[in-house]
């Protein structure tokens, strides 16, 4: 079963507002066994809006859009609906009671004409009850094809896909299983990882495949299987990631989307009940931020230090002038150094720190662009490693985020 996804909004277009209502209505289709054929985003313009819809009918079951639902006149979606089923907007009743207890419940302004206007809906349209917001969902059948019209905004279109679309879809459609599975690597890039699974890769059957997904620091293999037997498809996937783990033991950091690198990092921290500091140059208190984005984290990360300039790393980290004058502030002394007194200043079983040049200017240091020093602190020590990560600043801080994350669940597991 195919769907496609349209949101409407000249605001996407123009880069003002990131399209994440797409996102989100794919994983929930994907969920429940049905494939996105294509996403489009079409302007707030009638014959656009008309054209996306006739293309998509022909090609699709089921056409979710999002947007063009508010009260003013650049919200024309409900009026190009009217259009394209040949219908008019009549008023709905529980619409407009809706509205006037939403306003005056939580609205200081009087209602207008303009809001109450929120309850007209093409009159072929089921409604879908928006308890979030005055523009109701709207849903249609037009021969063996459904369209779904939703609001724009996210926290409403959520609520509506989960508690309202999805159940209708359910009843509506019979649909084939859509099975994933992820594993994240660390500390291997895309192409050695698919030259040393080459002939695991070739071997798997027709209905499983394998994505290569990389980003910094990592490259997540998912396994996706699609059929109409569950039980064969899992069991297909378990069979093929028990032959995968040995050939990628030593990089494998996961299972799923929900087991990152932070999240292990966590898990490790809590079962050996330890703490974990960070002290961090150029890296800005980026990995204090992935670190404290896994809830819970409180029980184990003690803070950060962001010591940004020299002079901060002297007076508050105590790391002593005349060692950056020996060896530079961008060194594996001083970033040593940073990692042992960030652990003990505040009083932490391990301690990240992280010194380098990102750019574009050498700074107070004559370490070449890409230079990065990492060290990593523990009852067994301090390590520290020395990188080159390139000229472009932004992938520089990336990279060394997730390495020193990737070498830092090394010295935990150690333990």
């Amino acid at each position: 079963m195919l769907a496609e996804i349209i949101t409407i909004g000249d605001e996407i277009l123009i880069g003002q507002v990131i399209d994440t209502n797409s996102a989100f209505i794919a994983k929930q289709l994907n969920g429940i066994g049905i494939s996105v054929y294509q996403i489009t985003s079409v302007q707030d313009e009638e014959q656009h809006i008309l054209k996306a819809l006739e293309e998509a009918g022909r090609n699709v079951d089921l056409v979710i859009c999002t947007g063009g639902l508010g009260p003013t006149k650049d919200d024309i979606t409900k009026h190009t609906f009217c259009t394209f089923f040949d219908d008019v907007l009549v008023e709905n009743k529980d619409v407009l009671q809706h509205v006037e207890q939403l306003f005056s419940k939580y609205i200081t302004t009087p209602i207008s004409e303009v809001n109450r206007k929120q309850a007209m809906v093409p009159s072929k349209a089921t409604v879908l009850h928006n308890a979030n917001g005055t523009a109701p969902g709207m849903w249609f059948s037009q021969g063996d094809t459904v369209y779904v019209s939703l609001p724009g905004v996210p926290y409403e279109m959520m609520a509506l896909m989960t508690d309202q679309v999805i159940p209708k879809i359910t009843e509506a459609f019979e649909r084939p299983y859509i099975i994933h599975k992820t594993l994240i690597t660390y500390g291997l890039g895309e192409s050695a990882i698919a030259e040393r699974i080459e002939y695991w890769e070739e071997r798997l059957p027709d209905f499983l495949k394998l994505a290569y997904l990389p980003s910094f620091g990592k490259v997540r293999l998912r396994l996706s299987a699609k059929g109409p037997s569950r039980q064969v498809l899992e069991t297909a996937i378990t069979e093929a990631s028990a032959a995968l783990y040995p050939l990628i033991e030593d990089v494998l950091f996961g299972i799923e989307d929900d087991e990152t690198l932070e999240v292990l990092i966590g898990k490790l921290l809590t079962v050996k009940r330890m703490t974990l500091s960070t002290a961090e140059s150029f890296t800005g208190g980026k990995i204090a931020e992935l670190i404290t984005s896994v809830p819970g984290a409180s029980a184990y990360f003690k803070g950060s230090l962001v010591a940004y300039a020299t002079q901060t790393k002297i007076e508050l980290l105590e790391v002593p002038f005349s060692l950056i004058e020996k060896y530079s502030v961008v060194s594996e002394e001083v970033a040593k150094e940073m990692a042992q007194n960030a652990r003990r200043l505040l009083k932490t079983d391990f301690s990240i720190a992280t010194t380098g040049n990102a750019g574009p200017t050498k700074g107070d240091s004559d370490a070449e662009v890409g230079t990065v020093f990492i060290a990593i602190s523990s009852p067994l020590g301090t390590i520290s490693q020395r990188f080159v990560m390139g000229s472009n600043r932004e992938r520089i801080v990336q990279k060394a985020v997730h390495k020193a994350l990737e070498l830092l669940q090394k010295e935990i597991s150690k333990i």
